[in-house]
């Protein structure tokens, strides 16, 4: 890791995982001054200050982390290691915040969002850059393959499998189900997207063509965050298909529909932390320090009222 010095910053951790006690391990290692809520008091190292207070961590804050698994629609902190403690990134915990403090979030909801521009708090969605996305992919990739296995009564090897969608998820997946020896077809939007299938030797399909591509396969493979496997589309695939669906809340299948056709259909959120949540701590601990560096070297932008 690069040796950085964040000596001069504080850092506020909002609740999180074990990705964020790696984190936080790679923020101390960078000399910021760490500050935690949620956590176990002495569960990365004693340097560590410990609230149980949100608002008096976030008062002191020159940057706020909260977790890759971000929040519910009301701005719940549900990756909570202490049990004792509610995180809520309400109303009452933008106001303690000074204008101009960045808040790193894994995806921001509409309620993030909202408060953020009102207390003119820059936000930065650590799902969104390439540096953290990229390699997750890697963890997300394999998590799929781990559950199609526990899942399917067939190999994946030799099998039918539809991707839709091909960002960065479902490259790394293309990749990794070519290499296992299934039958991959990409269903996608995006030419862009479908010539590099096309140069990796996977089959594809345009967006319009999915049904005939989930028509006859095994597992189908959605990356894509808007509603895509409908009810319709989801009537044309064999029952004993398996769905997993990786995209963000809510996700582009259609669950209810799924299940009133008796097509097993899971949404799996989060899977680098679940799956590897070192590796996917260490992907965070390596890139957050770098990035909270630079953009606190960067000059103070003047805030105004809009």
């Amino acid at each position: 890791m690069e040796r950085l010095d964040l000596g001069a910053i504080t850092v506020t951790v909002v609740g999180g995982d074990a990705r964020e006690v790696e984190l936080i391990r790679g923020l101390v290692q960078s000399g910021a001054r760490v500050q935690a809520v949620g956590f176990p008091p002495g569960l990365v190292s004693d340097s560590v200050i410990v609230y149980t207070d949100l608002y008096q961590a976030l008062a002191t804050a020159d940057v706020v982390v909260a977790p890759m698994s971000n929040t519910d629609v009301h701005g719940k902190v549900e990756a909570v290691m202490d049990p004792s403690v509610s995180i809520q990134l309400d109303e009452r915990a933008f106001a303690r915040l000074r204008p101009g403090t960045p808040l790193f979030i894994g995806k921001a909801k509409p309620v993030i969002r909202d408060l953020a521009d009102k207390y003119r708090i820059p936000v930065i969605e650590t799902g969104e850059i390439d540096e953290i996305a990229i390699p997750n992919s890697i963890p997300t990739a394999e998590g799929v393959l781990m559950l199609a296995m526990e899942r399917m009564p067939i190999t994946l090897h030799g099998s039918r499998v539809v991707v839709v969608g091909f960002g960065r998820c479902g490259l790394t997946l293309g990749r990794m189900l070519q290499g296992i020896g299934a039958k991959t077809t990409v269903v996608a939007r995006s030419l862009a997207q479908l010539a590099r299938a096309a140069e990796m030797g996977l089959n594809i399909l345009e967006i319009a063509r999915l049904p005939e591509a989930v028509s006859v396969a095994d597992l189908v493979v959605n990356t894509v965050p808007a509603p895509v496997l409908t009810g319709t589309v989801l009537a044309v695939m064999p029952k004993e298909a398996l769905v997993i669906d990786i995209a963000s809340a809510p996700g582009g299948t259609d669950f209810a529909a799924a299940k009133e056709l008796g097509i097993e259909a899971i949404h799996a959120l989060g899977l680098p932390g679940k799956v590897a949540p070192k590796t996917a701590g260490l992907i965070l601990a390596d890139t957050i320090p770098k990035l909270i560096s630079q953009l606190m070297s960067q000059p103070k932008q003047p805030t105004s009222e809009s």
